[in-house]
């Protein structure tokens, strides 16, 4: 990558006028002077608009029709000129020298198309901090496109981190980008981190340089139960997506839409609308498949 990259760093915002403020901020304010924010807002119907237009040329605002989190990483991207993207949801903060130690940790390592790194959990008031209950993943340069293909990623990366933990090398957001659509059901970033696993090698940091803010939209993270059933629809959904951009991948694709239909069963059964999916997943398999991730789906209700 060459000396001196210019970094994106993508807001996407959908009704958040009540931190946007401090999300473009933290953008703006960091120790790395070659960047540009690009603020997406996802029709928003609160003070959002407002708060956008006062930056005036500081910012490169992406204003839209609400379509959902896929969409707004599609847009930003596609307004986006840099050769690092960052993204950063609108009720996260980064830290100022966020973007500085992600051109660090690409610039030396050429074959690395994504990095990703902790995440800091606060209040609401972006300053308390709460006790994270999720295992973090080791820190170093990771290649798991052999494993996530064989379908096997259990113990290789305990957990991912959400949007503001996520950072990647623009000529591997153009194999990744535009990203399936959907108002309703939308796609998030689940989806972006297996594809670029898939893709190329990464690498993990262990510093907390965002902030993850907890608050009455996104409480589920703090709830065990209410995690499970979130988790539950982001597994069909990506499951499903991965598979129809990426048959390759369906070994993997399959744990994925097994693990979503075990969490809901668990719970009662499977909500109609991800039922739908995961018909037409199904649909996409050969019979002794269906069995196996059936089978598999079964054992997922019983144990996790």
């Amino acid at each position: 990558m060459k000396d001196n990259p210019q970094v994106s760093v993508v807001i996407n915002n959908y009704n958040y006028g009540r931190f946007l403020q401090e999300a473009i901020d933290s953008a703006l304010n960091q120790t790395y002077p070659h960047t540009e924010a690009i603020v997406v807002d996802d029709g928003s119907t609160d003070n959002s608009r407002e708060i956008i237009a006062s930056y005036g040329d500081k910012i490169i605002p992406v204003l839209k029709e609400n379509g959902g989190q896929a969409s707004a990483f599609n847009a930003g991207f596609a307004a986006s000129k840099g050769d690092v993207i960052c993204f950063l949801d609108s009720d996260d903060v980064f830290v100022p020298e966020k973007i500085a130690e992600i051109v660090a940790a690409f610039c030396d390592r050429t074959e690395l198309g994504w990095c990703f790194h902790s995440l800091k959990w606060v209040e609401a008031d972006g300053k308390t901090s709460i006790q994270k209950d999720l295992p973090e993943s080791s820190p170093g340069e990771y290649d798991l496109r052999d494993h996530i293909k064989k379908g096997n990623l259990k113990d290789k990366l305990p957990s991912l981190p959400s949007t503001s933990g996520l950072c990647f090398k623009r000529s591997l957001l153009q194999q990744i980008l535009p990203m399936p659509e959907a108002k309703t059901i939308s796609l998030n970033d689940a989806y972006l981190d297996y594809t670029s696993i898939a893709m190329s090698k990464g690498m993990i940091l262990d510093r907390e340089l965002a902030l993850y803010r907890i608050h009455g939209a996104n409480a589920y993270t703090t709830s065990k139960a209410k995690q499970k059933l979130v988790q539950a629809k982001i597994l069909i959904v990506t499951g499903y997506w991965v598979r129809v951009k990426y048959p390759s991948l369906s070994k993997f694709t399959n744990k994925l839409v097994a693990g979503g239909m075990g969490l809901f069963w668990r719970r009662g059964g499977i909500e109609p609308e991800y039922g739908e999916f995961v018909q037409k997943y199904l649909a996409l398999l050969a019979p002794l498949e269906k069995l196996e991730i059936n089978a598999r789906a079964i054992y997922y209700c019983l144990t996790l």
